[in-house]
């Protein structure tokens, strides 16, 4: 049973992408009307060097957002800097979409170096995670500033090369390194896979759950926050438990 006293995150999964454009301003001010504690927004670099919000490296297109110039990009492409504006009322998971899979995969942390920039330049490090699929983008993060909270997104231990069920082991390791939370798929998460990641005492924030029994079976099991796409939903499933 969850502890009556805690308070589980209502994360809007690139903002209120139910009822606007994700990763857009309009998408950002919803999730707040909607009840959102957090937002989660992804993040890429254009040919020129902005900060911009794209889940996909490429867009609807085909084109390539790396080889892109900001003034070529559709008019909702929004910049990271105007969303933080339109987010002050929240906190912020930026994910940092850097990954060797990615078509603009940036060995040389360009991308990282510049969040960490801005987010220090605004004075909002403890208002914003980090987290990424690729460890030393997030390791990076926690060496340039320690004072930005970093999580590891992931599926399964096996993405390292442990057994499907070596959470502790995952989590252990992630922990050493200094990051403060774990954001795995929510069908792989139950109360023993909840009860591991906090053992080394990290937050277990769950992707992207939309179905309010799933919530309230996660919110049961113990995890600090919801990703979901219908930051409603989830408002109401915590006050239905009286959270």
């Amino acid at each position: 049973m969850a502890d009556s006293t805690s308070m589980v995150k209502v994360i809007a999964h690139r903002g209120a992408s139910t009822v606007a454009h994700e990763n857009t301003l309009e998408a950002f001010r919803l999730a707040a009307e909607l009840g959102a504690d957090w937002v989660e927004l992804d993040v890429r670099r254009t040919a020129d060097g902005l900060l911009v919000l794209n889940h996909d490296a490429h867009l609807d297109d085909g084109r390539l957002i790396r080889d892109t110039a900001r003034r070529d990009l559709p008019s909702h492409v929004c910049e990271l800097a105007e969303a933080l504006d339109v987010c002050s009322t929240m906190s912020v998971n930026i994910e940092i979409k850097n990954h060797p899979d990615d078509a603009d995969f940036d060995p040389d942390q360009t991308l990282t170096r510049e969040i960490v920039e801005l987010v220090g330049r605004r004075g909002e490090q403890a208002k914003t995670l980090a987290s990424c699929f690729h460890k030393p983008t997030i390791d990076l993060v926690h060496r340039l500033d320690p004072t930005i909270a970093t999580a590891m997104l992931g599926y399964l231990p096996t993405d390292i090369g442990l057994e499907a069920d070596d959470w502790g082991g995952w989590t252990a390791s992630v922990a050493a390194d200094g990051h403060r939370a774990m954001h795995p798929w929510y069908p792989l998460v139950d109360a023993s896979v909840v009860g591991a990641i906090h053992a080394a005492g990290m937050e277990v924030n769950v992707w992207t759950v939309n179905d309010p029994d799933h919530m309230a079976d996660l919110v049961e099991a113990g995890v600090d926050g919801l990703c979901t796409d219908v930051p409603d939903v989830a408002r109401a499933v915590l006050e239905r438990l009286g959270l």
